[in-house]
């Protein structure tokens, strides 16, 4: 397959480069029909002052008496009609951005973790990759990110997608190409001296060379086993695994589960809980059980509570399910 830089500026200007993913087109049309509004209205507005400006100019012979002290019909017109435009526009933008950021449960996770100045991201199975993303083409994809140093903004403009990359917790993205080809990947936050440099590439592959290529990385553990082994050797498992002497919650498969705390409050167990919940213990402990856990702060790293959080996503066992 051919992997240069689809830039969208190989065939001369174009105000936008072409869409590569299922979410441009709707907001490559959203776009355009906010550029179109913006115009018209911009153009209206500058004809009545130019018309304005002719007709009533010093020294024009126009009847200036009895000038009307009010248009109640002309000020419910430009006040209501306004209105109601920026409310459809604004249900329009809702409606896409709930598209958006509506992830499919089958979507294929990948985790990234930014860094000054490059993007650290990591498979499934355990293969990883620098400034370099390959996903298969017409199904799903949801990255979770963090940072582990200043914000960040990871930004494919081809797939009209961006979500700022934040230290300190977990922020997604999810997306579906549509079209072949490599595409720029940008740091749009300015991130340092280097930030000019934090660039790479998403290449879209057809799914059977994706499922090929993922299989040819290097043999190592996956996410999921990675993520089940530090479950044993950092002593969770010693709490939070079934007959366990301590009093702890069981960890398989809580990853999108309804978890209540003993403050009243009920959460869905995401990822940023999960990160929570190691590096502060204390902040939402569940109801039931005492908060005795410490803190594993400067223990794990980001790339280790990423196998964790593989780990806990994974369903439990059917014996830990009716036990």
């Amino acid at each position: 397959m051919n992997d240069r830089i689809d830039s969208g500026l190989a065939s001369g200007f174009t105000l936008l480069a072409p869409g590569a993913s299922t979410t441009a087109q709707q907001t490559d049309v959203l776009f355009a029909a906010m550029l179109v509004l913006c115009s018209v209205m911009a153009l209206l507005i500058a004809g009545t002052i130019v018309a304005f400006g002719i007709r009533y100019r010093h020294g024009a012979r126009v009847d200036r008496s009895h000038a009307p002290s009010r248009a109640v019909a002309l000020e419910l017109t430009w006040t209501l009609t306004p209105l109601v435009i920026f409310i459809g526009i604004f249900a329009w933008s809702t409606v896409d951005y709930v598209r958006l950021v509506r992830t499919p449960p089958q979507a294929l996770p990948v985790y990234v973790v930014a860094k000054q100045w490059m993007w650290k991201l990591q498979h499934r199975n355990g293969r990883r990759e620098i400034n370099e993303l390959h996903v298969p083409l017409g199904e799903p994809v949801r990255l979770v990110m963090t940072s582990q140093d200043v914000i960040h903004s990871f930004y494919i403009p081809a797939f009209r997608v961006k979500q700022d990359v934040v230290p300190g917790r977990y922020t997604t993205l999810a997306f579906t190409a549509s079209r072949l080809g490599a595409f720029h990947l940008f740091c749009s936050e300015y991130c340092g001296s280097e930030h000019s440099v934090m660039i790479g590439r998403v290449v879209v592959m057809p799914p059977a060379d994706y499922a090929r290529w993922l299989a040819e990385g290097p043999a190592e553990p996956g996410l999921v086993q990675r993520g089940f082994a530090l479950y044993r050797t950092l002593g969770c498992s010693g709490c939070h695994a079934a007959g366990s002497t301590v009093h702890a919650p069981p960890l398989e498969g809580l990853v999108g589960r309804t978890v209540h705390l003993q403050d009243g409050r009920t959460l869905v167990a995401d990822e940023a809980y999960v990160r929570d919940s190691i590096l502060l213990p204390r902040r939402d402990v569940v109801a039931g059980y005492e908060p005795v856990m410490p803190s594993y702060a400067g223990q794990v790293d980001d790339d280790a509570i990423a196998a964790l959080i593989a780990w806990m996503r994974e369903p439990p066992p059917a014996a830990e399910v009716h036990r």
